[in-house]
């Protein structure tokens, strides 16, 4: 049986990826599944360290988590991506190279992002000291056809995760909890 999918979290810096990528972790971990968490974050300090923020290194940085993604993946690991990744069409090819793929968009109102940023970025990035902000003077383009959205703003993060588990259950990528125990 193949246990492997990608669960990729998609929207603006401070909508809450990260939180809901290692809530998630922990459950299907709790569950018996192999999981590997990609942070955005974290990916640029390693495997992406030395790009900036153009379009095109975008893209790469976008490029190198879904093919770390569809290794996992193939090899029966839930891979989960936490990254921004602005762009739309990059996103769908990374879809269409990854069979098993889960699209989960974090929705944030753009105020509630800035109240949440505990770096102080958007307020730099407003004041024009960071330039290709995304979501300030960089675009973000959400998903049209998502799996699920998720509006952090109007739930906490554990009733989220819990959304989203009941969906991967529904997709048939996970198997219930209730399922889990009689086994």
């Amino acid at each position: 049986m193949t246990t492997g999918f990608t669960i990729w979290f998609t929207g603006l810096s401070g909508a809450g990826k990260t939180t809901l990528a290692h809530l998630v972790q922990t459950e299907l971990r709790a569950r018996g599944y192999r999981v590997e968490v990609l942070d955005g974050d974290v990916v640029r300090t390693h495997l992406s360290k030395g790009l900036g923020f153009s379009r095109e290194d975008r893209d790469t940085n976008v490029r190198r988590i879904g093919w770390v993604c569809e290794v996992l993946t193939r090899n029966d690991v839930v891979a989960i991506a936490a990254a921004i990744s602005p762009f739309r069409d990059v996103r769908d090819e990374v879809r269409a190279r990854i069979r098993r793929f889960v699209e989960i968009f974090v929705d944030v109102p753009l105020e509630v992002a800035i109240a949440r940023d505990v770096k102080g970025l958007y307020a730099r990035a407003l004041a024009g000291a960071i330039p290709r902000f995304t979501g300030v003077s960089d675009p973000y383009e959400p998903p049209l056809n998502p799996e699920l959205t998720i509006r952090s703003a109007e739930e906490p993060p554990e009733a989220s995760a819990a959304r989203i588990l009941a969906a991967l259950e529904r997709l048939g990528y996970v198997r219930p909890a209730a399922r889990l125990a009689a086994d």
